[in-house]
């Protein structure tokens, strides 16, 4: 006859003699304890009472050597369900973050962690950090979070990453990869890509320097390429009938559709003006950054939930945008910031296209192999990325000199420094504290540009020193292509021309900061249209928060 299993939920005294007195009666018992270990007693911090004289439980060293007694420690039960006269549990085991056998005891992650609690030993009356002692008997450490990590609170789709972290310290990288995939659908592409904010928040750097959380994501996602592992995302068996339609295959776009799909929508169109999907991650980060086929594998695995993508189809040309509103239930607006805006300089306007194109177009074209070949000189004007970004591609395309002009010094240039570093290693040439003044040509195309030098002086609204002009310090760099990256901005045409949109004044959508709604119902917006040109982890939040807006309206009608 099988013997019976039983399942006991809790560690501490009653937990542990139950699960004796169950397993010397026959019985096989698991015990589910959510602390990372058994005892439930703790001492406090200020060591009122020592190890010698702390309250333990003579009984934990015979549940840990009795062969019918499983323990399951940090654990917590998800979903019980009854099932032909038996009980079967669901049970979440997360990972230990203590290797107690290489713990000094220094201490140090009492000291840096960020999170604050009521301490319980105590009745709530002081508090504890969330790192503390747990068992003074066997010397483990306990980690019991119940506030948001500042890391994960600093990245702006919230992605759990002690959790993922986590796994794969423990060597678990496809369980890793799931956790990031709970709220990021391109972990591949944004783990090459982003700029991580969230290590600039990590408290390991106060030590010695923050985990490289962007290139775990990237790492855990290209293991499972090299393991060639080919997933498929699970969507519920029951579907709801509302038809959504998505504006704009770019990362805010493809993450609402993602999201949805996962809700349970079947009929998901994104409507897309490129021939290509993920947008600027597609047009706008070069090859070397992000290959295309990680990104189009990733968008592979989103359309495999049934969400359609129709390529070259342009809003306000190829359909309606009143046509969308009509035929579909909701509609979300992803169309990022494709749109470079120009120096403002004389001769500008008389040679666009003749030699001057701006970065968005450049990148562009480039990635989709229209660009002629290159010749001569190229100059790209601005210190962002998107100018990085111009100047490496420009290089790789063989022009004979790239040149970089940006109006303040090295300090002041808002790129991410390792891509600077990377772009003077190749060669091109940074020229600082230079600006614009006209664009020189021969009547039918650029062949250069007059600068001026540049001082610093008083900080502006931004906290950077403002840049002065120096009198009579004009000079001329010839050049037979120049590219304006100094800014992105929206492209609204997609718009009727009668449209009742709340616009803010830098041609952005205003909309609910809790459901990404504008002021016209069913219709929601998230990304750069909302934002400005920003990072694509900010796009992928507002993506998540239009999703959910999207679920809430339509189930609420």
């Amino acid at each position: 006859m099988e013997s019976r299993k039983v399942l006991v939920v809790g560690g501490g005294l009653e937990g542990v003699n139950t699960a004796l007195q169950r397993a010397q009666a026959g019985a096989n018992v698991t015990i589910v304890e959510k602390f990372p270990t058994l005892g439930a007693e703790r001492i406090p911090r200020d060591r009122l009472i020592t190890p010698d004289n702390a309250f333990v439980n003579p009984d934990l060293e015979k549940v840990r050597k009795n062969s019918s007694i499983d323990i399951l420690t940090y654990s917590e039960i998800k979903r019980l369900r009854k099932e032909n006269g038996k009980i079967k549990a669901r049970i979440l085991k997360r990972s230990l973050r203590v290797d107690n056998s290489k713990c000094t005891d220094c201490k140090a992650c009492i000291r840096v962690c960020p999170v604050n609690m009521f301490d319980d030993f105590n009745e709530g009356l002081g508090f504890r950090t969330a790192v503390d002692y747990f068992n003074p008997a066997t010397g483990q450490y306990n980690i019991f979070k119940e506030d948001m990590p500042v890391c994960q609170r600093t990245c702006p789709a919230n992605l759990d990453i002690r959790s993922y972290v986590g796994l794969i310290a423990d060597g678990k990288h496809l369980e890793s990869l799931a956790v990031i995939r709970d709220r990021l659908p391109l972990p591949g592409s944004i783990g090459r890509v982003c700029p991580h904010p969230c290590e600039t928040a990590c408290n390991r750097q106060y030590l010695d320097q923050p985990i490289s959380i962007c290139f775990l994501k990237r790492y855990v996602a290209d293991v499972e390429i090299d393991r060639v592992i080919e997933p498929s995302y699970e969507t519920p068996s029951s579907k709801y009938p509302e038809k959504i339609a998505v504006i704009g295959a770019g990362p805010a776009g493809l993450t609402c559709a993602y999201d949805l799909a996962r809700l349970g929508y079947k009929d998901i169109e994104i409507f897309e003006a490129l021939p290509v999907p993920g947008g600027y991650l597609w047009v706008g980060i070069p090859e070397y950054r992000l290959p295309k086929k990680v990104l189009q594998r990733e968008v592979d695995l989103i359309c495999a939930m049934g969400v359609k993508i129709h390529y070259n189809t342009r809003v306000g040309k190829d359909i309606s945008f009143d046509d969308l509103r009509k035929n579909f239930d909701a509609l979300f607006i992803g169309a990022g910031c494709h749109k470079g805006l120009k120096l403002a300089v004389p001769g500008e306007d008389e040679y666009q296209g003749k030699g001057i194109i701006d970065c968005v177009t450049f990148l562009r074209e480039q990635a989709l192999g229209r660009l002629p070949k290159p010749k001569g000189k190229l100059i790209v004007i601005g210190g962002g990325n998107a100018a990085i970004d111009s100047a490496r591609v420009g290089w790789r395309m063989g022009f004979d000199e790239v040149y970089i002009l940006y109006r303040r010094t090295k300090k002041e240039m808002p790129a991410n420094p390792w891509e600077i570093d990377a772009a003077e290693h190749e060669g091109v040439i940074l020229q600082y504290l230079a600006a614009p003044v006209e664009i020189i040509g021969d009547g039918e195309k650029a062949t250069g540009m007059k600068c001026i030098k540049m001082e610093l002086g008083e900080p502006d609204a931004s906290g950077r020193r403002r840049p002065v002009p120096k009198e009579g310090s004009e000079y001329v760099i010839e050049a037979e292509t120049i590219v304006p990256a100094i800014s992105q901005g929206t492209d609204l045409s997609l718009l009727p021309e009668n449209n009742t949109f709340n616009i803010t004044r830098w041609g952005t959508f205003d909309i609910d900061p809790y459901t990404g709604q504008t002021n016209v119902p069913g219709v929601f917006a998230g990304g750069d249209v909302v934002s400005g040109p920003d990072i694509a982890i900010r796009a992928i939040a507002g993506g998540k928060k239009g999703a959910s807006g999207i679920h809430e309206y339509l189930r609420s009608r």
